[in-house]
């Protein structure tokens, strides 16, 4: 099998294509989600403990001298990363919790016994007289 024939086989599988597009939404809906820190809660935060911008909390390592960038350390961003992981985190825990709930169920139920066929039916009545000659 050549190269190309392997990875055609590999990029079209089912589990492939399945993470790939599980890859697309996650990266949405971490887009979706920094959105929402962003903007809904962390303005609201910030205006409870005193009207603070988080993305402008830092510390200055060292000032700006000429054309040279001060140095900070920007904890008010590191924060808000703090919260878009702990949003995601829930998210996903939520997610794997419930799947784990529907799988339990699907395995409690159980299934009612096949029902036996003509020919299993004739062979059991077989059975059952001869061991009545034989007893």
């Amino acid at each position: 099998m050549s190269m190309l024939q392997e990875f055609k086989a590999f990029a079209v599988r089912g589990n492939v294509v399945d993470m790939a597009v599980g890859i697309i939404i996650g990266a949405a809906f971490g887009k979706v989600v920094s959105s929402f820190v962003n903007n809904m809660i962390m303005p609201p935060l910030g205006l409870m403990i005193g009207g603070v911008d988080f993305a402008d909390l830092e510390v200055v390592l060292r000032e700006a001298v000429g054309e040279l960038p001060a140095v900070t350390l920007g904890y008010g961003l590191f924060i808000q990363s703090v919260v878009d992981f702990l949003i995601i985190a829930l998210a996903v825990f939520v997610a794997v919790r419930v799947m784990n709930n529907l799988k339990r169920k699907e395995a409690v139920a159980p299934s009612a016994p096949p029902t036996p066929g003509k020919e299993e039916v004739l062979l059991t009545e077989i059975r059952d007289l001869l061991k009545q000659q034989n007893s």
